[in-house]
């Protein structure tokens, strides 16, 4: 490490003299030309590490960052109902960014608490971290809102939040605004029928800057909790001149008995399926104690086209990134058909691996887990290690007992699962793959999140770097016409490879097959299953790199794709400066400067972030700023005729077998490089 990072902060020692007695080093002045003492050093008490800091807690400011908020109290209300005390949540949206979220539960309660006598549990709860009744595991055998945090948190980042408990035959009532409580907790009066908790709260528009909430993401959210939970009766009202969307109706009752099967059902439409749904409910494995460790719900259907997709949940929440359990499933998937071809005698089930299976169903998992660990505090990625193990072991039983009891549904299953372990085994050369066919069923790459609109023309893919940058891209996206295809670092330079090596390689191989045009002589422009392909890159040297690695692969394999105007680079910004509610980006470190100057006030504090990678940032910045058509900026390759031989001769000196010309280059260039930003 070097030192001299820290030579300003570091005090410099004087020689003593011989029994002199030692002193405090002088104070340091620091950056900013105050002195760096122990008066420097700040605590933050309280909820104001959360208002310092919100995107630590929910991960950002914008849109998403305040709906999150909605959640953090609409799953507290689920896991009353899940608990078994609760059978009904009232969801009301009011004009003035109001929403109201009240169950029929146990009510939080209300009596001191036995540490902050002076406090009672509800204040407790709503103005501490990490405070709850959910780690001990005695008030909730399972629940989505471990980290303690959730009813805090909103709490900091609301602008106003009014609680009503009902409970032992009374009613209480507090007021709380940005965190603290301005009303002492109320008694406000007595009750025969009512208990459970009402939130009635607004985010704080100091934090969100204009607040806007919407009624279709809202009824969503509660419809997809109805769905997960068949026990509990969500009743959704808005205000009738809120509704802009005449699909989002302004009162309804969502009770849905048939949990994920209906949720799926609901979501597939008329698509076409190889057999009847298969769907259930049970019970996990019970632990080394003889304790009940959770259950799970799933719904799978067999596909005989369309995109596949699994949709996760652990209790109740939503993890689109993944996890243990999702190992667990395609686990036990992937193990019932292997058995089932070994009872058949059919040994090329053996070949059939996951990614075989899993691109074959669209699927849905529920699970409820005793204390589940989340990577992050939106929970977006469960990384409990035994749920893998506990999913498995339930759900393979209960598979392979539905394939012996539909023996002529299992047979057409493995034929159809054999078939694409079949044709993946198959591809020693690049081929490509057709959106749609009367006569073949589809065939796509195992990490290609497809676009449902069929019109090429109308579509996009934009090729990202690793699966953490597809991870934020896939959330980004816009479902219908925009598809991402995540590649596994940098991908070969075709330009210095012999022809073995391409083909060999299995990152190219995916990218051609997900084109679908072809490649070389079996290329036909025609078949192309997107009308734009976007490089997205991290804004930095390393994502440059990747990009011309790419340009040079279309331009050496696939020039007629560039002729066409079909590629095209994404411009995501490298830093967001936020003041307030004002948030503006800018794409490089001159960007940056010119940006703080023009857009806001001298000596301002504008809080510049950097982003790390396209996989670091979040998805509501990377869709406003690189992904949605409406605010984007993308920049078209071309090559024109005139210089092609200027092109040829650039692409070879710079990605071509003879190192000697790029060090020609170099030395030719050097001078004219003023800054690299490394």
């Amino acid at each position: 490490m070097n030192d001299d990072l820290f030579s300003a902060a570091r005090p410099k020692r004087e020689p003593r003299g011989r029994g002199a007695a030692s002193a405090p080093p002088a104070p340091v002045r620091n950056d900013a030309g105050g002195e760096y003492d122990a008066s420097a050093i700040e605590v933050l008490e309280g909820l104001e590490p959360v208002r310092r800091r919100p995107g630590m807690y929910i991960g950002g400011t914008d849109e998403g960052a305040y709906h999150h908020l909605a959640s953090e109290i609409l799953d507290n209300a689920m896991d009353e109902a899940v608990a078994g005390h609760a059978t009904t949540i009232d969801v009301t949206l009011e004009a003035g960014d109001w929403l109201t979220i009240r169950d029929n539960g146990r009510g939080i309660p209300v009596d001191p608490h036995p540490k902050f006598k002076d406090r009672s549990a509800l204040e407790v709860i709503l103005t501490t971290l990490h405070a709850g009744g959910k780690f001990s595991g005695k008030a909730y055998a399972t629940s989505g809102g471990l980290h303690g945090v959730g009813s805090s948190v909103v709490n900091a980042l609301a602008a106003r939040m009014e609680v009503e408990v009902a409970r032992d035959r009374a009613v209480w009532r507090q007021v709380y605004e940005r965190g603290h409580p301005v009303t002492m907790l109320e008694k406000v009066g007595a009750t025969q029928n009512r208990r459970g908790t009402q939130i009635r709260f607004t985010p704080d528009p100091q934090i969100f800057g204009r607040i806007h909430f919407s009624p279709a993401r809202l009824y969503r959210l509660c419809r997809s909790k109805a769905y997960l939970f068949r026990g509990v009766t969500i009743r959704w009202s808005c205000d009738p001149a809120l509704v802009r969307d005449a699909d989002i109706p302004a009162e309804a009752v969502l009770h849905f008995p048939g949990g994920l099967a209906d949720s799926l059902r609901d979501e597939l439409g008329n698509a076409a399926l190889l057999t009847e749904m298969w769907s259930g409910e049970a019970d996990l494995p019970v632990g080394p104690d003889g304790a009940d460790t959770g259950r799970m719900e799933w719904a799978v259907a067999f596909l005989e086209s369309g995109s596949a997709s699994l949709s996760s949940y652990c209790n109740t929440i939503p993890t689109p990134q993944g996890g243990t359990h999702e190992a667990g499933f395609r686990a036990a998937l992937l193990k019932g058909f292997r058995a089932w071809g070994e009872q058949r005698s059919n040994k090329r089930a053996a070949a059939v691996n996951a990614d075989d299976v899993l691109g074959a169903i669209a699927a849905k998992l529920s699970v409820f887990i005793r204390d589940p660990q989340f990577q992050g505090q939106t929970k977006e990625k469960l990384t409990s290690s035994e749920a893998s193990r506990l999913i498995e072991t339930a759900l393979r039983d209960r598979f392979e007992q539905w394939l012996a009891g539909h023996p002529a549904q299992a047979d057409n299953l493995l034929a159809f699962i054999i078939e694409r372990a079949e044709e993946r085994l198959r591809r020693k050369d690049l081929k490509d793959t057709p959106r749609k066919s009367a006569t073949r069923r589809l065939r796509l790459p195992g990490k290609l999140t497809d676009c449902t609109r069929e019109n090429a023309a109308e579509t996009e893919i934009f090729l990202v770097e690793g699966d953490s940058a597809g991870g934020s891209a896939k959330q980004a996206r816009n479902r219908e016409t925009q598809a991402v295809l995540p590649l596994r670092g940098k991908i070969l330079n075709v330009a210095s490879a012999s022809t073995e090596k391409l083909r060999a390689n299995q990152e190219l191989r995916d990218l051609v097959e997900a084109l679908g045009c072809g490649i070389g002589e079996r290329f036909d422009a025609t078949r192309l299953r997107y009308g734009r392909i976007v490089i997205m890159t991290d804004a930095d040297v390393d994502g440059a790199h990747i990009a011309s690695l790419l340009m040079t692969f279309f331009y050496r394999e696939l020039p007629d794709l560039i002729r066409q105007g079909h590629l095209y680079l994404a411009q995501p910004p490298l830093y967001r400066l936020t003041q307030g509610g004002k948030t503006i980006y800018a794409m490089d470190d001159t960007d940056r400067e010119r940006k703080l100057k023009s857009n806001f006030k001298p000596n301002a504090k504008v809080e510049v972030s950097r982003f790390k990678g396209l996989g670091e940032m979040p998805p509501g910045d990377l869709k406003q700023t690189t992904m949605d058509p409406r605010h984007r900026t993308l920049l078209k390759v071309v090559t024109r005729p005139e210089d092609r031989a200027l092109t040829s001769d650039r692409v070879e000196h710079l990605m071509g077998r003879r190192p000697e010309l790029r060090f020609q280059f170099i030395q030719e260039h050097a001078q004219t490089v003023e800054d690299l930003d490394v």
